[in-house]
């Protein structure tokens, strides 16, 4: 779709750039006009009784810009009416270029918020420098202030949902560098493009002990707690404080690159991380509790790139939504929110490990059954028919502002 873009006074169309299955642009209208859905969503789906109670009047979510991060706010947000301060690091527009998705994502959030009458304090910066957590404790503190708290005021709720390839330690000030691998042999498997819908077959060599270490660094739970360890500093933290990082599991065929390989590994780490904070705040009556939620498969920016998820996710989307089963960011959050994090009885379902499941409906026998079924019968021939391909990359481009509702 050709979307047309004001920059410096000059009308510019805007044409998806895409590579490999990476989006290499993004659409400002159109990341306005999918907000704007979010928020609706949210304004139905968020009764009286839901908004009575241990409710969060002021969250933190630390990666807000995309996917389940920027869903979380508006669900914070526009659901309990909570004042918001979101982190991310985003590029804005210079010269003839867009800005990242990310950027666009916050301008909207931010318009949307003032519109309604919500605090909001957005930050752009590296959230895993201590520069960065410490301008955000201030950003808090002006957010409690100018939402009424007084200078009292405790963070109620804190996400943790920060997607990036590389980090930085803040202590030694090593950049490490995240992979997607497997892990011990090397990984051969079936996927989808979802640009024409053709199959090829994808073959990755096992990480190295390096790679891996270097992965758990970046994508693992050690910044989560150095984030706790801050506000806790800081005496941003009260016995209401629920904290929530996100993570997968998937079905076993994906397990190979996913859960057994380098992310899984990085995963596992956010749940000793989880279990490190329940164990130093939790049992202290510091904080309510940590949960690690395990959400469902869903198309964001990094997971086209990923070998077989999206075969995978193109025919748990057919079968998901035949079954009426089927949710995105916003609906996922939504019954996090409701479901799990703020329950009128005030307690939180979680699994046998502690972890809140999400993806409980994804993972039904029936529709695992069924998904992998589609996925031993699907050809070139029949792809268009048996999964949802186009699903999938209708998604993709709306997670950069592309097709999106009302625009020509």
């Amino acid at each position: 779709m050709d979307v047309p873009y004001q920059s410096g006074g000059t009308k510019m169309t805007i044409k998806p750039m895409i590579r490999n299955n990476i989006c290499l642009n993004s659409n400002p209208e159109g990341c306005a006009r999918i907000l704007q859905k979010q928020v609706e969503y949210v304004k139905g789906n968020f009764t009286v009784a839901d908004k009575t109670g241990a409710v969060p009047g002021l969250a933190l979510v630390i990666g807000c810009s995309n996917g389940y991060g920027l869903a979380s706010r508006i669900a914070a947000a526009f659901g309990y009416g909570a004042a918001t301060v979101g982190v991310s690091l985003e590029k804005g527009p210079t010269g003839k270029h867009c800005a990242t998705t990310g950027f666009y994502n916050n301008a909207a959030f931010d318009r949307e918020a003032e519109k309604a009458g919500l605090v909001s304090v957005s930050l752009n910066g590296d959230a895993y420098s201590d520069q960065c957590k410490a301008e955000t404790v201030q950003a808090v503190r002006k957010a409690a202030e100018m939402a009424g708290f007084g200078g009292s005021a405790k963070i109620d709720l804190i996400v943790y949902s920060l997607a990036s390839p590389v980090r930085t330690d803040p202590k030694t000030g090593v950049m490490y560098k995240s992979v997607i691998k497997p892990v011990g042999a090397a990984f051969s498997g079936k996927t989808l493009s979802m640009m024409d819908g053709t199959f090829s077959i994808t073959e990755t060599e096992p990480a190295s002990e390096e790679e891996i270490f270097n992965t758990v660094k970046v994508m693992g739970g050690e910044d989560w707690e150095l984030w706790m360890d801050c506000l806790d500093k800081e005496n941003l933290l009260s016995p209401q404080t629920r904290a929530v990082a996100y993570t997968y599991i998937g079905p076993q065929l994906s397990w190979a690159i996913y859960k057994n390989g380098t992310i899984g590994k990085a995963k596992e780490d956010l749940e000793r991380a989880c279990r490190g904070i329940n164990a130093k705040f939790t049992a202290a009556g510091k904080i309510r509790g940590a949960w690690v939620s395990v959400n469902k498969a869903l198309v964001t920016r990094s997971s086209a790139v990923i070998p077989i998820i999206p075969f995978y996710v193109s025919c748990l989307y057919k079968v998901m939504k035949e079954k009426n089963l089927h949710e995105n960011c916003i609906e996922q959050i939504t019954r996090l929110y409701r479901g799990r994090l703020y329950t009128a009885e005030g307690t939180t379902p979680t699994d046998s490990e502690g972890r809140i499941r999400l993806d409980d409906w994804e993972m039904r026998e029936d529709v695992q059954k069924e998904v992998t079924e589609r996925m031993s019968a699907a050809t070139a021939e029949n792809v268009f028919t048996l999964t949802d391909i186009e699903g999938f990359k209708r998604d993709f481009l709306e997670a950069h502002g592309f097709d999106a509702p009302g625009l020509e």
